[in-house]
């Protein structure tokens, strides 16, 4: 796997995005901040957005090593109901 460099950016719409720097087209990850969210972090969304991508790149990183990626899993169906995930 080849190494690139990812950055985060924030769009035009207030959300934050983690894209590879040398490709603008839609983000590996994107999150979205509720009004009510942004409020009780008092302008430190970023950092937070920041602290969320990190922690996520490291357990994915954790967890790599343990994952057959030639194991065929089954189609992802989204849902028009959120899921409880935890």
């Amino acid at each position: 796997m080849s190494t690139s460099i990812l950055e985060i950016v924030e769009l035009p719409n207030g959300d934050f995005a983690l894209r590879r720097a040398d490709d603008e087209t839609a983000p590996l990850v994107r999150i979205s901040f509720s009004q009510e969210a942004r409020d009780m972090m008092e302008e430190r969304d970023l950092a937070v957005a920041k602290a969320m991508m990190t922690a996520g790149i490291e357990a994915v990183g954790n967890i790599a090593h343990d994952l057959d990626w030639e194991e065929d899993e089954p189609e992802h169906q989204p849902s028009s109901r959120p899921r409880t995930l935890h």
